[in-house]
């Protein structure tokens, strides 16, 4: 009787269906198990007469497949960064190192002797190794290769920075002194490495340029041949009253005595104001009166206040410096805008009233006086220097100054910040009831007097200028790219550069002669001399995004790319698969990129034990990338995959099993008993 072999075959399903649920509860709490089931299918005998016919009996039931639940199990977080999940498709693929390759979700590794990533069995985690340059190496066994990290010298830094506005350059210490915080604006350090690990410190100090102008005088004679910044300018005539180009004469007046000032002007003073911009002017005294005759006036701008020397030589093939004269060598005079009015009296009669016109802003006023003087004029014009400022808000002060003229002259300061090419006509009108004249000059008419008698030009370049200078450690003067000053060579060396900001909106405006502008790439400093481990070791710095805003001083970010040698402190894992050294100097190396296989029938993967699976024809080759990447999931680094068997559903599969097997263990108690009956026939 078939019956018998079709309730055996029922029997055998029942057990590996039995067998199945079984092996799924005993794995329940396996790392990256993943759950099968049972497929049965029904065995009918089949002749090519009569085959399909709907009166043959059924042979029994087989088990068709024990198919694999590849979704995937919860993801539980660890301690250990070696510990890694799938979050998504994909598998870890292993090697045994003799040429056996496996596939798994169990992603529980650790470290070997060796360095190498491997699973509990000991297989090798597979990935990408990389190049110095981080470029992707052919998959191999990844490992733990770097136990420390070199030192790296800094070779960039970045420095953003804002510096108020509001700080008064005129209360600075005159002469500067990097180790008396009075002489500088601002100050900040950052630390750097240099070759050899050892950290260092660079400190910037940032000097602001005071409303000043610097000057040095040196002695020289009429018809000299001078050499200044590398350019020859020649006095030609030794007569004060034929001056000749390039010099004009600006004034014949100073102080008690007569005094003719030359002062260069033109072509040559563009030329030479090419070669160094510092120069503001240049003035010769041809004869004696307040200076010796000779002496020889360089002017500098504001905004080059202390930077770097001056080179004024003869023009000899060897040639020699100029001695500093004997009377002021050098000093500073204020860099504002001042105009002088001289007087054409010893005294002036009684006046009634008096109109002050300064440039276009009259102020009247009347006084008592019987008799006046230069001084008394001058004073009583002084005395309504509020109501004249409050007119012409650009004016500084109005005082007497006795050095200028015969007579003296009425001084008129603008304020230093004011652009002096924005004064409009530099005119002042006084005039009396009687129409006397007050003020010496030319243009003098029935109804007062305007003339400018001498004027000494503003300069307000200082405007939102800073020195900068930079220090090893504080002490040793580096070189930030400062070029020689014109005259003395053309190479770099140790000193200030120049850092400008525009004055109105605080933004960078130049770097070391190098225009900013707005948009554009901001130029950077090389710093050379800070790596006393390699002294051809240079620094790039990055300033921008620096401001001059009035809010307080402070550091908005300081970056730089070096470090001291690290020892290897742990091992973590990206969600892109890179493999990240951390190591006790606080820097992050990749050590590779973990593989991640995937196939275009994962079902057709056949289990090998170990929570592992190997490819098959029905599976196909693997497919390699990157986590990520293509159909690829995301890395979980300190997490593990969980089975991902459900124990009710397991349960309920062993109650059916058991229903089943019961079932074909009645069918054969029951053939038995009809063949019983038949043999008792």
């Amino acid at each position: 009787m078939a019956g018998f072999n079709t309730a055996v075959t029922g029997l055998k399903a029942s057990s590996t269906m039995l067998d199945v649920a079984g092996n799924n509860i005993a794995n329940s709490s396996t790392v990256g198990f993943k759950s099968s089931r049972t497929e049965f299918g029904d065995i009918y005998a089949t002749a090519v007469v009569g085959a399909g016919s709907s009166n043959t009996a059924g042979s029994g039931v087989t088990v068709s497949d024990i198919a694999q639940d590849f979704s995937a199990g919860t993801i539980e977080f660890t301690n250990n960064n070696l510990d890694l999940a799938i979050n998504g498709s994909g598998f870890f693929q292993l090697d045994d190192g003799q040429g056996g390759v496996t596939y798994t979700r169990a992603g529980a590794f650790e470290l070997n002797k060796d360095g190498f990533i491997v699973s509990k069995s000991g297989k090798y985690l597979q990935g990408y190794g990389l190049d110095g340059e981080g470029n992707r190496l052919p998959i191999g066994d990844l490992a733990v290769t770097q136990k420390e990290s070199p030192p790296k010298a800094t070779e960039s830094m970045g420095l953003s920075f804002n510096i108020d506005s509001r700080d008064d350059a005129t209360t600075l210490l005159p002469v500067y002194d990097k180790n008396e915080p009075s002489s500088f604006t601002y100050s900040t350090t950052i630390r750097s490495f240099d070759s050899l690990g050892n950290e260092h410190t660079i400190k910037y100090n940032f000097v602001e340029q005071r409303p000043e102008q610097e000057f040095q005088q040196y002695d020289t004679t009429d018809g000299a041949a001078i050499r200044i910044s590398g350019i020859d300018v020649n006095v030609d005539d030794a007569a004060p009253a034929t001056v000749a180009a390039p010099f004009e004469v600006v004034t014949t007046t100073a102080g008690s005595g007569s005094q003719e000032i030359w002062r260069l002007s033109g072509a040559k003073l563009a030329e030479l104001q090419q070669a160094d911009p510092r120069i503001f002017a240049v003035e010769f005294y041809p004869d004696a009166a307040n200076a010796p005759a000779g002496t020889l006036r360089v002017l500098r701008a504001a905004d080059s206040l202390g930077y770097g020397e001056l080179s004024v030589t003869d023009q000899a093939a060897t040639p020699v410096a100029l001695t500093p004269a004997t009377i002021q060598p050098e000093g500073f005079v204020d860099s504002n805008e001042k105009h002088f009015f001289e007087f054409a009296s010893t005294t002036y009669p009684a006046q009634t009233q008096f109109t002050v016109e300064v440039s276009g802003v009259p102020v009247t006023f009347t006084t008592g006086q019987n008799v006046w003087s230069p001084e008394q004029m001058a004073l009583a014009i002084r005395d309504r220097e509020s109501e004249i400022i409050e007119a012409n808000p650009l004016i500084k002060s109005i005082s007497f100054d006795a050095t200028q003229g015969a007579n003296g002259a009425l001084r008129i300061e603008y304020k230093p910040e004011v652009d002096p090419d924005n004064l409009g006509p530099s005119t002042l009108l006084v005039k009396d009831d009687t129409g006397n004249q007050l003020f010496d000059g030319a243009n003098v008419d029935a109804q007062g007097f305007q003339n400018t008698d001498f004027r000494v030009e503003g300069d307000n370049s200082y405007n939102g200028v800073y020195r900068m200078y930079a220090y090893l450690n504080g002490e040793e003067a580096l070189d930030i790219g400062k070029v020689q000053d014109p005259g003395f060579g053309t190479s770099t060396e140790p000193g200030p550069v120049i850092i400008k900001f525009d004055s109105t909106n605080g933004l960078l405006s130049g770097i070391n002669g190098q225009e900013v502008r707005a948009g554009s790439a901001v130029p950077t400093l090389t710093i050379q001399g800070a790596d006393p481990a390699d002294p051809n070791k240079e620094i790039k710095l990055d300033i921008a995004g620096s401001t001059q805003f009035a809010s307080a001083s402070i550091i908005k970010s300081s970056v730089q790319d070096g470090y001291t040698k690290g020892d290897l402190i742990g091992v973590s894992f990206g969600a892109n698969g890179e493999m990240m050294a951390s190591f006790s100097n606080g820097e992050n190396q990749a050590l590779g990129i973990v593989a991640m296989a995937t196939f275009e029938n994962q079902s057709g993967l056949q289990p090998s034990g170990d929570t592992e699976w190997t490819a098959t024809l029905t599976s196909g080759n693997a497919i390699l990338n990157p986590p990520g990447t293509g159909l690829n999931g995301l890395l979980r680094s300190a997490a593990l995959e969980q089975s991902n068997v459900d124990l009710s559903a397991e349960l309920v599969k062993l109650i059916e099993a058991q229903r089943n097997f019961q079932a074909n263990s009645k069918t054969l108690e029951t053939l038995n008993t009809v063949t019983q009956s038949i043999l008792q026939i």
